[in-house]
């Protein structure tokens, strides 16, 4: 098998960054420096199969051209305004993805997490200025298992101790349910209760598919109960799992769409809020914004992902290419896996402990020329980008046999 032991360059760059930055991360010992499609090349001009596609912010693979060619003339024109102006990419932008959401309303920001907080604001603003909780009452209800973000209000409703422990105090109005059991939401649904917000499949707990039914039953309950349904679509929207959205897999509207990650085409971060005028039109101006939310440049960039997205092309590839990895990946179990979960072109592999850890298989995988990243100690992920072919997913999955062999 390959040395593990970074090269001199690679060793290099990994260096400066353990004196400089703060640890807050835990890469692979790889130094990327180039990308295109599904392939990067690092410092030392070795080549590699992304399956990780910065946790599926590059559905569209590196650098695809299309989307190249519109930030480039926008970065040519005009990047910044903020929100102080109108500019002439946003409108155009915003009528787009509300459309592809079938929705009336856009509220644009930059990273996930941002676009989560947005969502529970509206949700709050909504349960007080609509339905009529009293102040400072309002609560959401929330998954077990949940990765929504890293703020302190975030983490403060995750139940994953490196993302909880030692940052509080925090914020109170969530509720807990077990994930994929509808029956618990209704149950925990009070007068109080502004929205149930869930991701429709789970990607940092593991790409963890609820069972069938499910997202339809929250869906009826919220509706009968006068409660919002947030669906957090960010990992699992914009095509990664063979649909536009992960809930379109069970024919489900949310009130509430929370976007991101590959929004921004893989060039820089946009995010978003979506629903109709009667959730998102309580905020008043001045309740809530960001500088660069709304920027022309990410505008212009996610007007050219929703157009692609609107022709289906890659809804159909990750189908497709999905349910060829999931017969691949199939095989391997009971010969170093003990689980595959898949939902489109996202595949959650859990490793048989007496073969090692995922970071150990990850890091294995790494030195065959394929780039993955582990979770929860015994899980790999597996997201490509949607422009990778069947011939690149049979190789990475004979190099995962013969790690998992070894």
């Amino acid at each position: 098998m390959t040395n593990l032991i970074p090269d001199s360059a690679t060793n290099d760059v990994i260096t400066a960054e353990e004196q400089h930055l703060a640890h807050n991360y835990h890469p692979l010992p790889v130094v990327i420096s180039r990308g295109e499609g599904s392939w990067v090349t690092d410092v030392d001009g070795k080549r590699y199969l992304d399956l990780l596609s910065a946790y599926s912010a590059l559905n569209f693979g590196h650098l695809h051209p299309a989307i190249v060619a519109v930030a480039q003339e926008q970065l040519g024109r005009l990047t910044l305004t903020s929100r102080a102006y109108h500019n002439d990419q946003l409108g155009s932008f915003a009528a787009a993805l509300a459309a592809l959401c079938g929705k009336d309303l856009v509220l644009p920001m930059n990273t996930g997490a941002e676009a989560v907080e947005t969502a529970i604001k509206v949700a709050r603003a909504w349960a007080y200025r609509v339905k009529g909780v009293a102040a400072d009452q309002a609560s959401i209800i929330v998954a077990d298992g949940n990765f929504h973000g890293r703020t302190t209000t975030i983490v403060g409703f995750s139940d994953d101790p490196s993302a909880r422990d030692g940052f509080g105090p925090f914020a109170p109005g969530f509720a807990h349910v077990p994930f994929g059991d509808a029956a618990a939401i209704e149950a925990a649904i009070d007068d109080n209760t502004a929205a149930v917000l869930i991701e429709p499949v789970q990607g940092e707990a593991g790409v963890v598919i609820p069972p069938e039914g499910y997202l339809a039953a929250v869906r009826e309950i919220c509706t009968r109960r006068g409660v919002l349904f947030i669906a957090d679509e960010i990992q699992s929207g914009l095509g990664r799992v063979g649909h536009t959205f992960a809930c379109d897999r069970e024919g489900v509207v949310p009130d509430v769409y929370v976007l991101g990650k590959a929004l921004g085409g893989g060039i820089l971060p946009l995010s978003a809020v979506v629903a109709d005028r009667e959730i998102l039109g309580v905020i008043r101006p001045g309740e809530h914004g960001s500088t660069f939310g709304g920027n022309p440049l990410a505008a212009a960039v996610g007007l050219r992902v929703v157009e692609m997205l609107e022709t289906g092309e890659f809804q159909k590839r990750a189908l497709a290419l999905g349910e060829h990895l999931e017969a691949k990946l199939a095989d391997l179990v009971g010969h170093g896996v003990t689980t595959v979960r898949v939902a489109g072109l996202w595949a959650g592999v859990d490793i048989d402990p007496a073969v090692g850890t995922g970071r150990e298989v990850a890091e294995r995988l790494l030195a065959r020329g394929v780039l993955v990243k582990d979770t929860h100690g015994q899980t790999i992920r597996i997201a490509p980008p949607l422009v990778v072919r069947a011939t690149e997913l049979d190789w990475a999955v004979e190099q995962l046999r013969v790690v998992l062999a070894a």
